[in-house]
């Protein structure tokens, strides 16, 4: 297993490819088995699915990009609290993530409404 600063380090690279727009960054660090989750909890299954949802994400949206403020592991899970900066006020604001490492790449990356529930639930 890795360690914990590992999983945050593979994790901020992730978001670095996220923020840069950068498919093939991401590809190289999804499972084959990736799973997305929106935070109206639709998913996506399979790194082919989720690749095809980020380039169309990053034509939408050129200028959107991750802000961690807060980043830790427990039980296998990363939880990252923060905010996302976009020019489209549906994508600007606070937010929460989750993402799981096995093996040196991640299987779910997931994202979360910035809400007391949802703290509560993440432990954050």
């Amino acid at each position: 297993m890795i360690d914990s600063n590992t999983q945050k380090q593979i994790v901020l690279k992730f978001s670095d490819c996220i923020n840069s727009r950068d498919i093939d960054g991401l590809a190289a660090l999804m499972t084959d088995d990736h799973r997305f989750i929106d935070s109206a909890n639709s998913s996506l299954l399979g790194k082919e699915s989720a690749l095809k949802a980020w380039r169309g994400f990053f034509e939408s949206f050129p200028d959107y990009r991750n802000v961690f403020e807060n980043v830790s592991v427990r039980d296998g899970v990363i939880t990252i609290a923060g905010h996302s900066v976009c020019s489209d006020k549906r994508l600007d604001g606070p937010a929460l993530w989750t993402a799981k490492v096995v093996d040196g790449k991640v299987p779910e990356w997931r994202v979360y409404d910035d809400t007391p529930e949802n703290r509560a639930q993440l432990g954050v």
